[in-house]
């Protein structure tokens, strides 16, 4: 698996683990009904789930991570 498709996966994964935590939370907590805690969730899972980057240096593919709650980009080894 080549680590641009890691980052994908990676990408996806934590969006939807934040997606379902604020569905529920919203659902739970919130009066909102319809089509508008998925909406809601769908927001606040874009504007916090980490980004995931793979990008090619001179060693080869790296696979980066930048996210709100972090000061700068880290790597993932």
């Amino acid at each position: 698996m080549s680590k641009s498709v890691k980052a994908l996966l990676l990408n996806f994964i934590c969006f939807a683990v934040l997606f379902l935590l604020a569905k529920y939370l919203l659902g739970r907590y919130t009066h909102l009904s319809g089509i508008w805690k998925p909406i809601t969730a769908f927001v606040i899972s874009t504007l916090v789930s980490p980004q995931f980057k793979a990008i090619k240096t001179h060693e080869g593919e790296k696979i980066f991570f930048k996210w709100l709650f972090m000061k700068g980009v880290k790597e993932i080894k």
